[in-house]
């Protein structure tokens, strides 16, 4: 007999009530589902509180750019550019530990920004001269200057950022709004997932991945150029029919594992299966950018079948417009640490920006112009900040800033947020969070606040605990201020 089988027969039905923490009521909801045990576990769900955005783009500049290039500006550190960090800070640096700054070497030299800022927009948001374009969006903009994280290392850092905790395992945030919310397209992923720079970011596929929720609720890694998704084609010689029939047999197997069995992941098989299959016909369509007018793709500066940023952001656009209620945009090359002219704010910090500046820009227009960006909150983010001091590792003349935990920028649009204004603020070094301080957890019930969820009461139950995004404390707290 089955092992699985002789344990199920060998509880009682209070023993099974009682430890699998499923009622009447799961139990109810089980016989409808076992009724169609092919019903789609994406379809559309109604929020349990109103909210304001139904769709996410986040865009992850990953290796963390420095916040005090873009949004942070601190006239201090030009006063004091190139000169020794203060008594006071090098007293606290001394007792704390930075991942390439070598303080037994030397005393490390404060960095003023090259770049020049000036107030953008009726609101008067101040943003470099490196953004000219994302300049223009300002009073749609909430950016916040005081958020921190408690992890220096890119990995750990993007882990804590999407997934609640810096170990793997955990369900992405993407993964937490499709379970919440499924999705409005049937024929498409719920969770899409878009790469540029040559790399994927360091975190690797957990930070898309669902966890402890039912794997159907994973995002789907799509690429821009040659075919979308990897594997989803027919192989040579086997046409759509042959495959319809394959997967119609498949089907009946696992409807017999089903109802043997019971495992919920059996139907989220199926579920997979049958996606696979319609997306073969939508996904081509929906991810070929050369449908779009000559001057839609002129203003994000896309290039047909080449995978680029600009090409992403407007898959994005059209991803979100076809339903798709998660799309996640990583862009790797961010890491200015300046030790060669490839990560130097000088040279490569300027570069990185124009690849970015005019598609994020073109973005939040096309949104605006279709009316969707009232109901799709677009986030933009690092994982962590940078520090307001010259590296200098090994002694580099070039410029750059070491990772730095305690504080960075980051800023929304659309979906509920209130533009043209900015939250927070950093001393006047730039070194630490001076007011309104904003975790990682803070951010993700931010959102799912927006979503239409008390961040506190989604959960999950698994291994005896009600696992949250936002933790099993539940520490998150909703960022009022930025919130429309």
């Amino acid at each position: 007999m089955d092992p699985r089988q002789q344990y199920l027969q060998s509880i009682t039905r209070r023993h099974f009530l009682r430890d699998s923490h499923v009622g009447l009521g799961a139990l109810a909801l089980g016989g409808l589902a076992a009724g169609n045990s092919a019903a789609d576990p994406r379809q559309p769900q109604s929020p349990p509180l109103p909210g304001r955005a139904k769709h996410v783009i986040y865009l992850h500049m990953a290796g963390s750019p420095p916040q005090h290039e873009l949004f942070d500006f601190k006239p201090a550190l030009l006063r004091h550019n190139m000169q020794p960090c203060p008594d006071d800070l090098l007293a606290v640096l001394q007792k704390e530990r930075l991942p390439f700054i070598n303080l037994k070497a030397r005393r490390p030299k404060l960095l003023g920004t090259p770049y020049r800022f000036q107030p953008r927009g009726d609101s008067g948001l101040m943003i470099s001269e490196l953004l000219p374009h994302l300049s223009e969006h300002a009073d749609e903009m909430a950016i916040i200057r005081s958020m921190h994280t408690d992890q220096f290392n890119h990995a750990p850092a993007q882990l804590l950022l999407y997934t609640g905790a810096a170990r793997f395992g955990q369900a992405s945030l993407g993964s937490w709004a499709t379970w919440g919310l499924g999705t409005e397209n049937a024929n498409l992923p719920g969770f899409v997932v878009l790469i540029s720079g040559g790399t994927d970011p360091s975190g690797g596929k957990s930070l898309w991945g669902s966890g402890f929720l039912p794997s159907v609720f994973q995002g789907v890694q799509c690429r821009s150029a040659g075919d979308p998704i990897l594997f989803v084609s027919n192989p040579k010689g086997l046409d759509r029919s042959v495959r319809r029939r394959s997967l119609d047999a498949l089907r009946k197997l696992n409807e017999l594992e089903l109802r043997r069995i019971g495992d919920p992941e059996t139907r989220t098989r199926i579920s997979q299966y049958e996606l696979a299959f319609r997306m073969q016909m939508s996904v081509p369509q929906v991810m070929d950018v050369t449908k779009e007018p000559k001057h839609i793709q002129e203003s994000y500066g896309t290039t047909p079948g080449k995978a680029s940023f600009a090409n992403n952001c407007l898959l994005a656009r059209r991803l979100v417009e076809q339903g798709v209620r998660y799309v996640q945009l990583f862009d790797w090359g961010w890491d200015m640490h300046g030790t060669a002219k490839s990560n130097d704010l000088v040279t490569a910090m300027p570069k990185k920006c124009r690849e970015v500046d005019r598609p994020i820009a073109a973005l939040l227009s096309d949104l605006k112009q279709r009316g969707l960006l009232d109901e799709t909150l677009v986030i933009w983010s690092g994982e962590f900040g940078r520090t307001s001091l010259n590296e200098e590792r090994n002694g580099s003349k070039f410029l750059g800033r070491d990772h730095h935990p305690h504080c960075f920028s980051m800023w929304m649009a659309g979906g509920g947020v209130r533009g043209g204004v900015t939250h927070g603020e950093t001393d006047e070094l730039g070194y630490f969070v001076a007011r309104d301080k904003v975790g990682v957890h803070d951010l993700q019930a931010t959102v799912l606040h927006l979503l239409g969820f008390d961040p506190h009461r989604l959960s999950f139950r698994y291994q005896g605990l009600n696992q949250r995004l936002i933790g099993p404390e539940g520490d998150g707290h909703v960022i009022q201020p930025v919130v429309a």
